[in-house]
């Protein structure tokens, strides 16, 4: 079976260009649920550089659908079968104002907009830069 995967090596992911947050915002909780960014944000803040995106994206994926951690190696090489929408989607990138750092290894961590450390991985020509999506079509 295919394995696909969303890890980026010594990448800086930038917010969207139409991402409303001036300075990042912390994820709130809607109801009893996570939301899928707050489960990323609480994922990657806890652990900076212990995860790669592949990593979060599939230990989020088997939060919200309650997969037993029994499961959870067939499981994984099902999701990433397929395609998966990488940390570019994110809402952290496209709607909470943080960036995500991908180190050599593809192990991430956040740095919000209007930090210092996010200027800096700007001016950086040693890493690739890549927009996080947009929310709206042009």
């Amino acid at each position: 079976m295919k394995q696909h995967t969303t890890n980026y090596i010594n990448t800086f992911i930038e917010v969207a260009e139409d991402c409303p947050a001036l300075i990042a915002e912390v994820p709130k909780q809607k109801g009893e649920q996570k939301t899928v960014a707050l489960l990323q944000y609480e994922l990657i803040t806890k652990h900076p550089y212990k995860y790669t995106s592949d990593d979060v994206l599939f230990q989020v994926y088997v939060t919200k659908n309650d997969i037993p951690q029994s499961e959870w190696k067939k499981a994984r090489e099902i999701f990433f079968s397929k395609g998966q929408a990488c940390l570019r989607a994110s809402p952290l990138t496209k709607r909470y104002g943080f960036g995500i750092h991908c180190d050599e290894k593809g192990r991430i961590a956040l740095y919000p907009v209007e930090s210092k450390e996010y200027q800096q991985f700007l001016k950086n020509k040693d890493i690739k830069k890549l927009k996080a999506m947009r929310n709206s079509r042009k």
